[in-house]
């Protein structure tokens, strides 16, 4: 396998993507043009059909894949990724990117289960993810995963899947006619391993990632070289370069398209819809009009500021970080257009039907609240200490996880008094899609898709660390 040198940084980097979903983490490394997703794999129809749509290429079944010839077009393979053959595919990878699920993942080792390997009930999913990167060997890879894994088996499961990130040539056993044994393969140098919050990169959402990236052992030489490239990446993925980490973008600002100067006056109306709630005989209600509705100043620089806790160190910093929202509106294709004002073919802006009762009771759940509002009221339904159901987006606080699944009230809802859940594309832009990114398949699919999504500006963050990396192997 090739090194790469610091004359490619002007090629397009091969990458190869698994658990890929709809494509999120692929489509912030094709925004950074510096990469081609060549073969991305999931077991689910639509989102595969998403991803052509919007990478181009074509779908094949697993069970066929042998049969073809890999074009200088993206293949997106259909199936049970345990079936993939990484060996005898005609590709060079430079990345490996991939989010396996691990809810499976349990830990059963000991002398014996040592010399087992790959065959180790360890999370099935993972173990596909470890054969991949053991037999395509990239020069680098990403993986992620939710922060619980860190936390997984008492901590165990992450210390092996680190561990074997390392020492791949000691946890995969070979067959004897795979062509290769554990001297061919190297295992990775973790450049990165830790928890990265995307709303710290411009997502207007509070969304946890566990990150682990690493690069090929044989193409790192000295002490010195890791330790500049370790340093730079976990600047890089600090966001201590970036404003957004003390001053968020916000889904007042993704859904209409402009920087928080720009709508005082839609600001005000939304807010002022609420009034009518201070006089809400709970204890809920009561707490919510002390804390929040008395320290409103309907100012919507100040309340941004007093509603994330900021402080300023000088008075250009805030005029910064407002050039720098808009710079991200930009760059994703949302500055200047509202999204109440756009229809797109995929459907996915569609306003889907609530029941009478169900707008009811949002009517009196506030922004940033949730259905314990209205506990005590007609409108009190049962999830006591569930915080997601009939939870109202904040128009200037990131809004909390964008979830794929669940019924009762999980599906997201607006901060405008008069609206009940989120569009789907709205739901896409507190993912940071950009719009022109097109969604296959019904409602309920197309929110699965984008909800199991690594946000997009947080993919391009991580894109552009792997970049500069690559360059300087």
């Amino acid at each position: 396998m090739r090194a790469c040198r610091n004359s490619d940084m002007n090629r397009r980097y091969q990458v190869v993507s698994l658990f890929s979903g709809a494509g999120g983490m692929d489509s912030g490394f094709s925004l950074s043009n510096a990469f081609r997703t060549i073969m991305a794999n999931d077991i689910i129809s639509p989102p595969a059909s998403t991803f052509v749509k919007n990478f181009g290429g074509k779908v094949v079944f697993v069970e066929d894949l042998d049969r073809l010839s890999l074009e200088e077009e993206p293949t997106y393979v259909l199936g049970d990724v345990s079936l993939i053959d990484f060996k005898k595919l005609p590709i060079q990878a430079d990345v490996l990117i991939g989010g396996p699920p691990c809810q499976d993942f349990s830990i059963v080792r000991g002398i014996e289960e040592e010399r087992r390997g790959i065959h180790v009930e360890r999370g099935k999913l993972y173990a596909q993810f470890v054969r991949a990167l053991a037999e395509l060997q990239p020069s680098m890879f990403v993986f992620e995963n939710v922060p619980g894994l860190k936390s997984a088996n008492n901590g165990t499961a992450y210390h092996t899947i680190v561990n074997d990130f390392a020492h791949l040539e000691s946890v995969l056993g070979f067959e004897g006619d795979s062509g290769k044994d554990s001297s061919d393969v190297n295992g990775y140098y973790l450049v990165f391993s830790g928890i990265v919050d995307s709303a710290s990169f411009g997502a207007p959402q509070r969304r946890r990632r566990l990150i682990i990236i690493g690069v090929r052992n044989d193409l790192l030489k000295g002490t010195s070289v890791k330790r500049e490239i370790r340093q730079r990446v976990n600047y890089k993925l600090s966001g201590g370069h970036l404003l957004f980490s003390r001053f968020p973008l916000t889904p007042l600002e993704v859904f209409e398209g402009r920087v928080l100067p720009e709508l005082q006056a839609q600001y005000h109306e939304v807010m002022s819809e609420y009034s009518e709630l201070v006089g809400l005989d709970t204890e809920r209600a009561k707490k919510w009009k002390k804390l929040v509705w008395d320290r409103l100043s309907f100012d919507i620089v100040r309340d941004y500021m007093d509603a994330n806790s900021i402080s300023l160190t000088s008075p250009e910093e805030i005029e910064k970080a407002f050039e720098e929202h808009e710079r991200l509106l930009r760059t994703l294709g949302y500055y200047g257009r509202r999204i109440e004002d756009l229809q797109f073919p995929d459907g996915s802006n569609n306003i889907l039907k609530e029941s009478k009762n169900v707008l009811q009771r949002l009517q009196m759940i506030p922004p940033g609240e949730n259905h314990e509002f209205v506990q005590g009221t007609p409108w009190e339904v049962s999830g006591r200490g569930i915080s997601l159901i009939y939870r109202r987006l904040h128009p200037l606080k990131p809004s909390y996880t964008v979830v794929a699944y669940g019924g009762g009230g999980t599906w997201g809802y607006h901060y405008k008094r008069n609206r009940g859940k989120l569009t789907n594309r709205e739901r896409a832009r507190l993912q940071t899609f950009p719009d022109d990114f097109q969604f296959h398949g019904n409602q309920y699919e197309m929110r699965a898709q984008i909800g199991e999504a690594v946000p997009t500006v947080l993919a391009l963050a991580i894109a552009d660390t792997v970049q500069e990396v690559l360059g300087l192997l």
